[in-house]
């Protein structure tokens, strides 16, 4: 006789094996605005009635001695009430200020699950009176009308924010029995229901075996119970709750980045559809102005790959660096630099040839000049022989 044990699948038992008894930890969602060209160095004290303090990350061994992040402003906003998917949840919301004319909002949700799949309801979180992407962004409008007195050509109106989703799950994972579960065998066992979170795919059936490894292949683990997976859209880190900050931060300048990366490449096309369309048509404006106007987003988008590298300053092989060069492939920033490089080389030829055409205005005006000068000069001569 066959015991009920011997009757299961090895699959189906090394499954059970690695069950999760509960998840807790928090949904962390990250929105990054770009609200104006730059900001004043006028350091701020009060924001939407809160203290305003420097943002400062703990280091640990997956991080150097000496850590050379970027500290920005910060403000941390009363948590507020709302009724979630799953019942009351206490949201926390904190805002970070950039000197590149940017803000990034962040906003936690602590969720307690007994499985993967029912996280998906958090990706686009419904409150029983309200969206809070809607939520956020009200949010950001005020910020932006507070700032206004710090802020360097702001923006007429905000363009859509640069979102991100960050699913954190405390560790260790503990198995129904009480075991202690290496976080790599966990998601070797969960695939299919990590890849279909990160997708935000409710049936996890119609997820096909290459899209859940493609979705899941970038991850990294430092010990033994921590596991970050790093997605285009979303994240899922497992670590100690003390640990989640560090790579948050590092996930939520990536999506800075990205934000304003993004804003300078729509200033971009509008100077150069701007610039052609006054080439081809004659306006009325000057080619003096159109240089000007070229010469100063050359200066613009040189400062700006200035700041902008100051601010995400990871070199190195340490873990947060490789956190960092995963989610940068992910968001594609190298393309989004690359182009942004390609629409400036075409500026630069641009201001090349407008200043080329000027020059030689200039040499054919002297040219005529000099020209006129020696007929004058000769008109002068043949009078005085005359007489």
């Amino acid at each position: 006789m066959i015991s009920p044990a011997q009757n299961i699948k090895p699959v189906e038992l090394k499954a059970s094996l690695n069950q999760v008894k509960q998840y807790v930890g928090e949904v962390v969602y990250l929105y990054a605005f770009d609200v104006a060209y730059d900001m004043s160095r006028q350091p701020i004290r009060e924001l939407l009635g809160q203290p305003v303090a420097q943002f400062v990350v703990d280091s640990s061994k997956r991080s150097p001695r000496h850590l050379f992040f970027y500290k920005p402003q910060m403000v941390r906003l009363p948590p507020l009430e709302r009724l979630g998917p799953h019942g009351a949840v206490r949201m926390e919301r904190v805002v970070k200020i950039l000197p590149v004319g940017a803000i990034s909002i962040l906003v936690r949700v602590p969720f307690s699950v007994s499985r993967v799949e029912d996280l998906v309801d958090y990706h686009d979180l419904e409150f029983r009176n309200g969206v809070l992407q809607e939520e956020v962004r009200h949010l950001a409008e005020e910020i932006r009308r507070e700032l206004k007195p710090y802020l360097i050509r702001p923006v007429a109106q905000l363009a859509p924010e640069e979102a991100y989703t960050v699913f954190c799950i405390k560790s260790p994972l503990l198995t129904i029995d009480g075991a202690s579960l290496s976080a790599e065998d966990w998601l070797r066992s969960q695939r299919r229901e990590v890849a279909s979170l990160l997708t935000q795919e409710p049936d996890i059936e119609h997820l096909s075996k290459q899209e859940a490894e493609e979705s899941t292949q970038r991850y990294l683990s430092y010990y033994e119970h921590d596991l970050v997976v790093v997605d285009w859209d979303a994240a899922l880190i497992v670590d100690e709750s003390e640990n989640f900050d560090e790579t948050l931060y590092v996930m939520e300048l990536a999506n800075l980045q990205l934000a304003e990366l993004e804003a300078y490449d729509r200033m971009l096309d509008e100077a150069l559809e701007r610039s052609y369309r006054d080439l081809s048509e004659h306006r009325a404006r000057t080619r003096a102005d159109i240089l000007r106007e070229l010469r100063d987003i050359r200066i613009d988008l040189a400062r700006f790959n200035d700041e902008l590298s100051n601010i995400t300053k990871f070199f190195g092989d340490w873990h947060l660096a490789r956190v960092y060069e995963n989610i940068s492939a992910r968001f594609h920033l190298g393309d989004w630099h690359r182009s942004i490089d390609g629409k400036l080389k075409t500026l630069d030829d641009l201001y090349q040839l407008l200043k080329h055409d000027q020059n030689n205005r200039w040499m054919l005006i002297l040219e005529s000049t000099i020209v006129l000068l020696f007929v004058i000069d000769l008109v002068i001569l043949f009078l005085g022989l005359k007489r």
